[in-house]
């Protein structure tokens, strides 16, 4: 019994020590960026400019949650004639569909350091799994916000058929884009 009570106290005390905090995504710091190769040739990169969401992050749980939703009609690649196709029906269809969103819940740790998340990525109206792979990730203590701010760089390769979208497949584009996530989140 007396066993009993010392591992029931180590349990609550270690439950005590988990908590989970809040973030808000630093659009100023985060970008959302995909490439494909161009017929074998080139890459072609394109970037969502408008981009919101929040994180909540237990390091001592080891859990996490993250949602972020991405204004398609935001996409700037430089070019704005090739920013009007792929924001048209061909490609992301921005105003039938005007966000997509990623939502993770499956965090993985390496020590205290995220190393994936994995969720589900809801675009053009589709939602299949995806996994974002940490390249790295840091906490820090912000001097200018006085405020803690994690991040990292995360990636993750997503087949584009699976969401309609099937310009240029037979003309031999790839069906595979690489997708690039640079987050920073505040917290709250």
């Amino acid at each position: 019994m007396k066993y009993a009570l010392i591992a029931a106290a180590a349990l609550i005390a270690g439950a005590a020590h988990a908590e989970s905090v809040s973030y808000a995504i630093d659009p100023a710091h985060t970008y959302v960026t995909f490439e494909i190769s161009h017929f074998g040739t080139s890459t072609n990169r394109g970037r969502f400019d408008k981009k919101e969401g929040t994180v909540q992050l237990d390091r001592a749980g080891k859990t996490g949650k993250v949602e972020l939703t991405i204004a398609m009609d935001s996409i700037n690649s430089g070019f704005e004639n090739f920013n009007t196709h792929l924001k048209s029906a061909d490609i992301f269809n921005a105003a039938a569909f005007p966000t997509a969103k990623f939502v993770g819940d499956k965090f993985s740790f390496n020590g205290d350091k995220v190393s994936e998340i994995a969720g589900t990525l809801t675009l053009m109206g589709k939602t299949n799994p995806v996994t974002l792979k940490a390249l790295n990730f840091n906490c820090y203590q912000s001097p200018m916000l006085k405020r803690e701010v994690c991040g990292g760089d995360f990636d993750a390769t997503i087949v584009r058929s699976q969401y309609g979208i099937g310009f240029g497949l037979n003309y031999g584009f790839p069906d595979a884009v690489h997708l690039v996530i640079q987050v920073e989140a505040v917290k709250q």
